[in-house]
């Protein structure tokens, strides 16, 4: 079966989910191609992936300089195009631009099926099955997935060789120079500043306080975020599922729904409507069809934005990139205009995660959970090791929760992790080192060792 594999190279490294999409292709085939748009300075570390005997070619030209994420597809599937593949085999998303747009445009484009967010290594006959986030689906070869972080990619033998990289300039891959690069792009990032808003003061707390407190704020009343209502409203706007409707009918006094219905037929019906802006939920669903109603369309989409704004005429959508440390105010210069758009979503009350500096004490961690009626998290560390699964995992590569409570048990704050639970309403870190950084993004912190805590109950 020939396999091929998109990866993109950030600061000199494989960014990681598109490494588990290279280990995954590597244990089911020999015959393994990778394709990267990139500039000449990734050639080293895409060497380095021909020691793993995959084939490796490197998208190279001026014109692509600049590409968001439907100029990147364009210019993929215009290489893809020209080898042949079985199964195309993506990571859920980059760790820069955390879109996971891609692989759903590449779809679209090459008019193939997909399966995104797959869980575990797909299963390999006369059609693809896999377990992924929504559960058990399948679908007819050639098709794409995507992939979560379910494989850490291996060394090389110590005999393997180096091959060679092959680039491809635009003379070779054939993409259409309008749809590349800047120019080509639908959607443009007007402002990017740094996100401020993440930090909470903490106040620390003695342990004994720990578990009533825990107790006391899950008890609240939960409050829903007011979404600010527009001065000047839009037209109209179309809102695909109910979930983004609150928000749509705070920029319009005319939205109208639409079901939750396949993607050929929401594009066929918003080109005969002549839609000037859709608004998706960010649910997994949507982070699927919206792409492929985006490439259907040729029109730009701005992935899993938390403020809108309009002037009456321009969507201006907010959104989190670089693992949550920035905002960028984007725009899109194409009709439809369309965003997806963080909703409102079920979570539980109490979240208890749990990190490395819990990992001596996860038997009774878990007991804590439990008795509080909690769901059990983990942090990327605890499930690298092997001691937690990865449905467990918060943060950048593993799910986002929004509870009441978070309780960080031995985790030390990295921004991809803290990223993962900035919904939450209070957030209670537990950490012997006083120093860490999860003190600066809780509301409440013990300073101890987890032994201390898990003795209390």
């Amino acid at each position: 079966m020939k396999i091929a594999v998109c990866v993109k190279i950030i600061k000199g490294d494989i960014n990681p989910f598109d490494a588990s999409a290279l280990e995954c292709a590597l244990r089911l085939s020999d015959d393994v191609t990778v394709i990267s748009m990139c500039p000449p300075s990734s050639k080293d570390a895409l060497l380095a992936l021909t020691r793993l005997g995959a084939k490796v070619i490197l998208l190279s030209d001026a014109i692509y300089a600049g590409s968001d994420t439907l100029a990147t597809s364009h210019i993929l599937s215009s290489a893809l195009s020209k080898i042949d593949y079985d199964l195309i085999i993506c990571g859920r998303q980059t760790v820069d631009g955390d879109t996971a747009q891609v692989g759903p445009c590449l779809s679209a484009m090459l008019g193939i099926p997909v399966i995104t967010n797959v869980m575990e290594m797909p299963v390999i006959s006369d059609k693809v099955k896999c377990k992924t986030r929504m559960g058990e689906e399948e679908a007819s070869l050639p098709c794409l997935i995507t992939v979560e972080r379910i494989a850490e990619l291996r060394f090389p033998s110590i005999r393997s060789k180096v091959g060679e990289v092959s680039i491809w300039d635009n003379s070779v891959v054939g993409a259409d120079k309008e749809k590349c690069g800047l120019s080509g792009s639908p959607t443009r990032v007007l402002k990017v500043f740094e996100s401020e808003d993440k930090m909470r003061r903490c106040r620390f707390i003695e342990k004994e306080e720990l578990i009533p407190l825990i107790k006391k704020l899950s008890e609240e009343k939960a409050e829903k975020e007011e979404i600010k209502e527009a001065e000047i409203k839009m037209p109209k706007i179309y809102a695909v599922g109910k979930e983004v409707l609150p928000v749509a009918k705070k920029l319009s006094d005319n939205v109208v729904e639409i079901g939750k219905k396949d993607a050929k037929e929401i594009a066929e019906y918003l080109k005969a409507e002549n839609a000037e802006v859709v608004l998706w939920n960010a649910d997994l669903w949507g982070r699927r069809t919206a792409p492929i109603v985006s490439a259907m369309l040729r029109t730009g989409l701005c992935a899993d934005c938390t403020n809108l704004e309009t002037d009456g005429e321009k969507l201006y959508m907010y959104r989190p990139a670089m693992s949550g440390d920035v905002y960028a105010k984007i725009e899109c210069r194409t009709l439809p205009q369309m965003a997806t758009v963080r909703c409102e979503t079920k979570s539980a009350d109490i979240v208890v995660s749990f990190g490395k500096g819990a990992k001596n004490s996860l038997d009774e961690v878990k007991i804590l959970a439990e008795s509080l009626g909690a769901e059990m998290a983990a942090s990327r560390g605890l499930v690298d090791t092997g001691k937690a699964p990865y449905e467990h995992q918060v943060g950048l590569t593993g799910k986002k929760v929004s509870p009441k409570v978070y309780v960080a048990l031995g985790i030390s704050g990295a921004a991809h992790h803290t990223v993962g639970y900035e919904g939450a309403k209070y957030v209670i870190a537990v950490n012997n080192d006083k120093d860490a950084r999860i003190f600066d993004y809780a509301d409440f912190g013990v300073v101890c060792d987890i032994e201390e805590i898990v003795g209390l109950f």
